[in-house]
């Protein structure tokens, strides 16, 4: 991938998909371092099955933890609000293992926002919210909602909610694909990096803060990754008419340039030994107005795929 950030998969489905960038100026060049179910036949299955993990590492690893992110935005002084996340009043309109997997990542990249804020009674509602979809997936035996609500209603140890999360995750995952159904998996990790570049922007239009500016324009690549992934099942329609509500947002991004320039190469002492690490200059440049126009096109689809009118 062009421009990774080396933030690896902490959270899984809690995921917040702003990556933390560097100082940027809008207008600049910029640089820093460093419906039923679905179900793929065992033949398709076998032979995408490498590719999909291979891809699917690709955009995970280019995720940051909300932890991070949340932090970020709470650095900006930026107060909670609810108007940020997905309603979960549309649940029962989520009645395809489509719907149900997409809105399973979108509300797990709510989920990271309101703990961050330590919104308890409001994340008990999210995990039952969640619980409920992955149920509906056939999942829910992954899912470990008695202790994620424990340790969110009584406000304990954030990095103990942060690993239950991920191991949940991470078996719900494995299940899917090795059921045959790592289409499912697929859009669920669609669904997380849609609502997590939509928080961004939302945050990034309270406070036109160039951090978050940057780390925005930055998803571009893992846009394509992304998009990459998803065209494996690309044969579904419900999964094409996805491609094609991303395909949108690829659209806005198009004149973005990013540019990866080769640094020196480090030696690091390590456990006795020594590692050579390629360090890297990502250069990025953009417009205000292009800025503008990505975001409008992210919070018009986001709104569109969740319902909102």
């Amino acid at each position: 991938m062009s421009c990774k950030n080396g933030i690896m998969f902490k959270y899984a489905f809690m995921l917040i998909g702003a990556v933390l960038a560097g100082q940027t100026l809008v207008s600049c060049t910029c640089g820093r371092t460093v419906r039923e179910e679905f179900v793929v036949p065992d033949s398709i299955y076998k032979v995408t099955k490498r590719i999909h993990e291979d891809v699917l590492k690709d955009v995970v690893d280019n995720l940051s933890s909300p932890i991070e992110t949340a932090s970020l935005f709470k650095s900006l002084n930026v107060p909670f609000s609810q108007k940020y996340v997905a309603t979960t009043k549309h649940l029962s309109d989520y009645n395809t293992s489509y719907s149900k997997a997409f809105s399973l990542g979108v509300f797990g990249a709510d989920l990271g926002y309101i703990n961050m804020y330590g919104r308890t009674s409001m994340a008990s509602i999210y995990i039952m919210v969640m619980k409920n979809l992955a149920d509906g997936l056939n999942i829910g035996q992954f899912f470990n909602y008695a202790t994620l609500k424990r340790l969110s209603d009584n406000d304990e140890n954030i990095d103990s909610l942060v690993y239950i999360s991920q191991q949940s995750f991470n078996k719900m995952d494995r299940y899917l694909r090795q059921s045959g159904r790592g289409n499912l998996s697929a859009i669920m990790i669609s669904g997380v990096f849609v609502e997590a570049l939509y928080l961004s922007c939302r945050f990034y239009e309270e406070t036109a803060n160039p951090r978050l500016a940057e780390s925005i324009v930055e998803q571009k690549y893992l846009l394509a990754e992304t998009v990459k992934m998803l065209s494996l099942y690309q044969s579904q329609k419900e999964v094409a008419d996805l491609i094609a509500e991303l395909s949108t947002i690829e659209a806005a991004f198009e004149s973005v340039e990013i540019d990866v320039e080769k640094g020196k190469l480090e030696q690091i002492a390590e456990n006795g030994s020594l590692r050579v690490v390629q360090n890297e200059k990502t250069i990025v440049r953009y417009t205000e107005a292009q800025l503008k126009n990505i975001v409008y096109e992210i919070e018009n689809v986001r709104n569109k795929l969740i319902n909102v009118n």
